[in-house]
């Protein structure tokens, strides 16, 4: 369970054999069930979550009761409601585990401890942070600037075999479509 987290970790900054043993000890781990709730909106938000095995997607609800899904975290992603966790208010979104899911949460204490103990960890959450933001933004430039077909063929490029994972009716979600035009958009690429 660690080594996948310390490997991320990796990617930005060199730990010693004592920094990752602090790190990991501030770790707690949860099994989520399918369709179980890592957070659900209007709960605090009381960790950054890291996604050891599985699948969870991050949702708003719209006043019509209609979802939408922001992304989908998978092994080696990070995902949370960054407003709830950093300014302690109710979430906003719902991150939802879409198959057995073993994740690895980083309270915001323990997270602001750890930078203090090890301030490499400043610039490893700086760049966590840049990378969530670039990903956002290109999101919302897509689904501003691109027609469905295009998100769909930049999805099924992106994330190749993530369609095996998850329900039709949670890409269409993400994509800004209907399951019908994503049946159809489908069966036209096949």
């Amino acid at each position: 369970m660690y080594p996948d987290i310390l490997a991320n970790v990796a990617r930005h900054i060199t730990l010693t054999p004592d920094e990752e043993a602090y790190f990991t000890a501030l770790l707690v781990p949860q099994h989520v069930p399918r369709y179980g709730f890592v957070l659900q909106a209007g709960q605090r938000a009381p960790y950054l979550t890291f996604v050891v095995q599985g699948c969870v997607r991050t949702y708003a609800t719209d006043a019509r009761g209609k979802e939408h899904i922001l992304a989908f975290a998978t092994e080696g992603w990070w995902c949370m409601d960054s407003t709830a966790f950093f300014h302690g208010t109710p979430a906003t979104l719902s991150l939802q585990a879409l198959e057995p899911t073993q994740v690895l949460h980083l309270s915001l204490e323990h997270m602001e401890a750890l930078c203090q103990q090890v301030p490499k960890f400043e610039r490893f959450f700086r760049i966590l942070s840049q990378n969530g933001f670039q990903h956002l933004q290109r999101r919302i430039e897509a689904l501003l600037k691109l027609t469905a077909e295009v998100r769909f063929a930049r999805f099924q490029h992106q994330h190749p075999r993530l369609h095996q994972r998850v329900a039709q009716k949670h890409i269409a979600a993400y994509l800004g479509v209907t399951p019908e035009f994503l049946s159809m958009l489908r069966k036209k690429n096949s």
